[in-house]
């Protein structure tokens, strides 16, 4: 018997170290994407390793990478929310119009956030009090966030901002390292340290892998999944205001088509579908090889529309990638 055990625990540990070695492998994919990609992109055009071009990458990509690390959370959990670019637009707007009314830079961005924090937590009550499905809850609201801009606004943008407005977006700390890479780092520090230090985190992964579980458990779930949305809806603020900053002026229009963008990043940094899965440092991968791609299409000359189609096309394999891996664990 005992030699029977023996013989038989090499046979089970190989299946479990080539499991192993297929999760780090499926980790370190988004990472290798991006290196790859930064390599390609060096050797077709000198213009991609100038300094100038590689601050302009770091200023597009840290508004999508600050909305998508708060969708991180909310993908975790197993929810969606498709309304941030709307409330990105909104909270911008709100946010200029209180530094057109002559309200000091940090009060108008606090001002934001909370505008975007607003809609975050009506997006979760309506998820968990009315019971609509994410999808569903967060449709109406990019709706009706977009249109409340465009009423509030009559189409037209937030002009005569001060100029001191276009530091947040446009200048530097150090004189080195551009203001919004230097947010988006304590952001990613922030977000790290909930997800794995805190409740909130740890609770995000329990409600997204079995809500039910979660919930016989005793977590209480709308009371966390209330604070993760408002989470989203107030860094989608913060990006709103540096979107305007970099254009200095508030556009009812900002944010169109970025919960793609912002969807993307996340799926290619390993978060799942279905909930219960994802990291921070996948997300910033996802972030970064999103913004490489439109950087590089643009300095290749490769139309707008067909960078669409490029992003697009690589959501739909990050998802068919996590639905095959799902199915080979099961098996």
């Amino acid at each position: 018997m005992d030699n029977l055990s023996e013989s038989s625990a090499p046979e089970i540990a190989a299946p479990r170290e080539r499991a192993s070695r297929r999760e780090w492998l499926e980790r370190f994919l988004p990472f290798a994407s991006v290196a790859a990609l930064f390599i390609i992109l060096s050797l077709s055009t000198r213009y991609f390793l100038t300094l100038s071009n590689l601050s302009s990458v770091c200023r597009q990509t840290a508004v999508i990478n600050i909305i998508a690390l708060g969708m991180t959370l909310i993908m975790i959990s197993g929810g969606i929310d498709l309304s941030v670019g709307s409330v990105m637009g909104f909270a911008g707007i709100c946010g200029t119009m209180l530094l057109q009314a002559g309200y000091p830079l940090l009060p108008s961005i606090l001002g934001a956030m909370l505008a975007g924090a607003a809609w975050g937590l009506l997006n979760s009550l309506l998820i968990t009090f009315l019971k609509v499905s994410p999808f569903i809850a967060t449709l109406g609201t990019m709706g009706a966030a977009r249109g409340l801009t465009l009423v509030i606004t009559n189409g037209m943008p937030i002009v005569r901002l001060p100029d001191s407005f276009g530091n947040l977006g446009d200048g530097n700390v150090l004189r080195v390292v551009p203001t919004p890479l230097a947010i988006l780092v304590m952001l990613v520090l922030l977000t790290g340290f909930i997800l794995k230090y805190t409740r909130l985190g740890r609770y995000a992964y329990a409600i997204g892998s079995n809500v039910e579980a979660a919930r016989y458990s005793g977590i209480p779930i709308r009371m966390y999944l209330l604070a993760i949305y408002s989470f989203c809806g107030a860094l989608t603020g913060l990006a709103g205001m540096i979107e305007s900053s970099r254009l200095m002026t508030g556009q009812p229009t900002a944010g169109e088509g970025y919960e793609l963008r912002v969807i993307a990043a996340v799926v290619i940094g390993g978060a799942s579908l279905s909930g219960g899965e994802g990291t921070v440092a996948g997300t910033v991968a996802g972030a970064f090889l999103i913004g490489l791609i439109s950087n590089g299409s643009n300095l290749l000359g490769v139309s707008p529309f067909w960078q669409q189609v490029v992003i697009g096309a690589v959501i739909v394999f990050a998802v068919a990638v996590d639905e095959f891996r799902k199915r080979r664990r099961a098996v």
